[in-house]
């Protein structure tokens, strides 16, 4: 398996991705010609020919059949350029002597406080390929992309969660709230917010604070919480250090989590090491490994052995990342090694 940037070639294969993926995933939406402009605009952006307020690095997951299986992707900073918005949980305390009642409610407050930093997003794993460690060398390639080069990126890297829905794909917070505003479902709002539309968030919904219980109990019981199928992203995200800190989607409430760039797990024990070729069979620790070229980026995960400031793989590994021995690499432990309980 290889991560690698898309390419014009990857549009059929991304479409049926994108099918697959059904009607939440609106950062990808199955139109032909909107995936089309997009794959044209991840190239430039991997040329560099885009400022960073424009930069959409999106990757494919190609197995060794060179067939695209997976998708995800990078952006540059948020709300530079379009509207960005996000709901802040915070608290409301509310008091009366004469009553003897004290009150503490959640209150939702219209923030855009994440303009300027980098979003990790547009992650989909073909159903069937959800195995092993293909959904961990898809979202943790990302940061390893981010490490070698930092200065690409803000100093923090946000993920907008999918929120939890019903039976029928709907957004019990969004009925509760949003649509009394807009008069619209929640997957016209969606849609429109995953094509660039947000205008209307500013121009329609409410600026002033929320009091979370005048929302219906289905809508208060989703708050901050991930769908099902982005439980596995969120543990992923969440053991590199991406903790939530009150932020949620304006739509479905789904969890905004956020890590500054330096403490990310994946940035911050990524190391330098020249590549060399050796035995390296299933016995060797499983390394993510970058070879640290930019439009030409690849990265995968594969077994190795480090010998001091040396790398070794095995000799499939290095043609897959299209490297010689000798040449530079950054790598990280696929996964962080266990500490010793008796030393921590």
């Amino acid at each position: 398996m290889i991560v690698r940037p898309v390419s014009a070639t990857d549009l059929p294969a991304l479409l049926a991705l994108t099918r697959q993926a059904g009607p939440g995933f609106t950062s990808l939406p199955a139109n032909a010609d909107r995936l089309a402009h997009r794959v044209r605009w991840a190239r430039r952006t991997f040329a560099e020919q885009v400022e960073r307020a424009d930069a959409d690095y999106l990757f494919v997951l190609e197995d060794d059949e060179q067939q695209v299986i997976g998708v995800s992707a990078l952006r540059g900073a948020v709300g530079l350029r379009e509207p960005w918005y996000n709901y802040r949980v915070g608290l409301t305390r509310s008091s009366s002597a004469d009553l003897g009642i004290q009150r503490e409610i959640p209150t939702l407050f219209m923030s855009n406080e994440m303009t300027g930093q980098s979003e990790v997003c547009s992650l989909f794993l073909r159903p069937d390929q959800r195995s092993g460690s293909n959904g961990r060398l898809l979202s943790l390639a990302r940061l390893l992309f981010v490490a070698e080069f930092t200065h690409l990126f803000g100093d923090r890297l946000i993920a907008e969660l999918r929120g939890h829905a019903d039976l029928g794909g709907g957004s019990p917070f969004w009925d509760s709230l949003g649509r009394h505003f807009f008069r619209k479902d929640f997957h016209h709002a969606d849609q429109l917010s995953g094509l660039g539309s947000k205008s209307f968030i500013a121009e329609l919904m409410p600026r002033q604070p929320l009091y979370t219980c005048l929302l219906t109990e289905q809508a208060q019981a989703v708050i901050g919480k991930a769908h099902p199928n982005t439980e596995p992203a969120l543990r992923i995200l969440t053991a590199e250090g991406f903790s939530h800190q009150g932020y949620i989607d304006i739509f479905d409430a789904g969890p905004v989590i956020e890590a500054p760039v330096c403490e990310i797990r994946t940035v911050r024990d990524s190391q330098l090491l020249t590549l060399a070729i050796g035995p390296a069979d299933d016995q060797a620790p499983l390394w993510l490994i970058h070879n640290r070229r930019l439009e030409n980026c690849r990265i995968t995960a594969a077994h190795g052995w480090q010998v001091g400031s040396s790398l070794v793989i095995d000799r499939l590994t290095a043609k897959r990342l299209k490297l010689q021995p000798g040449d530079s690499v950054r790598a990280v432990p696929l996964v962080a090694p266990v500490r010793d309980a008796a030393a921590a």
